[in-house]
């Protein structure tokens, strides 16, 4: 029989095994996936502590232990950020029910990698320049540590700088990371309703997770794509749940952050909605000021009182 096999196969092509992570073909069978506790804590933990906790570190750590033509406690905060993250996103995918196209998340986990490192340098400077007197919610011309720098040629040198922080970077960094949440979040999809639900865990972990996305959403200036990938989890769940399919834990917990984080920013918007400066820096229809701002507008001030005494 074992040499009648091989002979067939030798003659006909025979099926390959599926990878974990297939070449873009998505099954169609559904299993019901545990809740990833240890990798959605490490997922938070780490964002709470590298990425929020970045110009906290800087701020609050002596000067002289980290000179302002060295790399800060925040740039070390960034590096281990940018290795541990796609780490993680990289087995969560792994743990994903479906099979998912391979090329689209090696692709997303590259372009998101050096989008992350690009803000890195960037990010570094535009915070080092705060104790030279730089205002984060000033435009870069209007800043009165930058408008006077001669040749004026170097104005023009800051703004790039600021580009490749606040656009390039945010673009190659944030746009793959919601993609890879998506993808994930499809195949988040169990055909029984009655396990569907969110164990203790995630429900303590829910409010730290919508923090941290408010955090993302303001501070990076990306509410389209927020709100773009909030739109299409909304219709996938409404297309699958025209199957009779519904949301694993997992599933819950990625929805329900989402819509706890719209919640916040739109508390946020309406507390700060008549601040005549926040709203000079950021013109147009959809107006969100980013929190280190608000903190260098009416915050740190304070601080620089309180330090006096």
């Amino acid at each position: 029989n074992g040499s009648a096999s091989s002979q067939s196969c030798s003659m006909a092509p025979c099926p390959s095994v599926p990878s974990r992570h297939g070449a873009g073909k998505a099954e169609d069978t559904f299993k019901t996936s545990p809740f990833h506790l240890d990798l959605w804590f490490y997922f938070t933990l780490q964002n709470w502590v590298l990425d929020f906790g970045r110009p906290i570190a800087m701020i609050i750590l002596p000067l002289e232990w980290f000179p302002l033509n060295k790399p800060s406690a925040g740039d070390y905060f960034h590096m281990a950020y940018n290795v541990i993250t796609p780490f993680l996103l990289l087995k969560l995918i792994e743990r994903s029910p479906r099979t998912l196209p391979r090329s689209m998340v090696y692709v997303s986990i590259i372009t998101f990698v050096m989008g992350a490192s690009i803000h890195l340098v960037g990010d570094s400077v535009n915070h080092r320049l705060i104790f030279s007197g730089y205002q984060h919610h000033l435009s870069v011309r209007e800043n009165p540590i930058i408008r006077n720098l001669k040749p004026e040629t170097l104005i023009d040198s800051f703004e790039l700088l600021y580009y490749y922080d606040e656009y390039l970077g945010h673009s190659m960094w944030y746009i793959p990371f919601f993609l890879i949440l998506f993808i994930y979040f499809s195949g988040c999809f169990t055909p029984a309703a009655g396990q569907s639900g969110m164990p203790v865990a995630a429900l303590l972990l829910v409010g730290p997770s919508s923090l941290y996305y408010w955090y993302l959403v303001t501070e990076g200036q990306i509410f389209i794509l927020y709100i773009f990938t909030f739109f299409a989890m909304m219709a996938l769940v409404t297309r699958q749940r025209r199957k009779g399919l519904a949301l694993d834990s997992n599933g819950l917990f990625l929805f329900y952050s989402f819509i706890i984080t719209l919640l916040l920013i739109a508390l946020w918007v309406a507390w700060l909605w008549n601040d005549k400066t926040l709203r000079k820096k950021y013109p147009g229809v959809i107006y969100i000021p980013e929190p280190w701002a608000f903190y260098t507008l009416h915050m740190s001030s304070r601080h620089a009182d309180k330090g006096s005494f």
